[in-house]
């Protein structure tokens, strides 16, 4: 999570929706950061806990910005993030795991450490799927944020790409892809919401 007091902007920075590449862009500009650990703070409990405290300590009253991923390709991006070779070994590999049953552990009521991934929705929205940002942006369409982070910050934003998975094998049954949207079937709608607005969502907190 990223704070910009001059901008009026925080980032909540949902998990593999390309937000180091973000965060490498935007920390110099940052005038608070929470990194590593601490990193991928819901927007949920920014509402709840950080809001609230920025608000009546130094009178700041932030939209919040963030990335969403097509689901499928967000899960995808998880397995092959744990697919590393410096992860090999470890409880959290999925090493010996196809990516079919990768998604079905995902989506199970207990799953294993490699598959307790979250999920987009627990990031951006509360527990009545409700969303809690501002400004909700595709993956897929990164002109539509550098367009809104340049108009923001009065100046050109790069995004390098970091922290790149490997290419691994990761086909899916579609009896597994059924499941899976009967599973997240909020998180596509949302996605969708997102593609139907041409990239950007524009959302205002009740």
């Amino acid at each position: 999570m990223l704070i910009f007091s001059a901008q009026s902007l925080v980032f909540i920075a949902v998990p593999k929706t390309g937000t180091t590449a973000i965060e490498m862009a935007l920390r110099p500009k940052a005038d608070i950061l929470f990194l590593k650990r601490r990193k991928h703070i819901t927007a949920q409990r920014f509402h709840n806990r950080f809001a609230p405290f920025l608000s009546k300590e130094f009178g700041l009253e932030l939209e919040r910005f963030a990335v969403i991923r097509e689901p499928l390709e967000q899960i995808r991006s998880w397995y092959r993030y744990r697919a590393r070779e410096a992860r090999q070994g470890s409880e959290f590999s999925t090493e010996g795991v196809s990516f079919d049953e990768f998604v079905r552990q995902v989506i199970s009521d207990d799953p294993p450490p490699h598959a307790a991934i979250g999920s987009q929705m627990g990031m951006l929205a509360n527990g009545r799927d409700a969303l809690m940002v501002h400004h909700l942006f595709a993956h897929e369409t990164p002109p539509r944020l550098l367009g809104f982070l340049e108009s923001r910050f009065g100046e050109p934003i790069t995004l390098k790409p970091k922290n790149v998975s490997p290419l691994v094998e990761a086909e899916l049954e579609p009896a597994t892809l059924v499941r899976l949207k009967q599973a997240r079937a909020a998180e596509f709608d949302l996605y969708a919401r997102v593609r139907d607005a041409d990239g950007y969502l524009k959302h205002q907190l009740s």
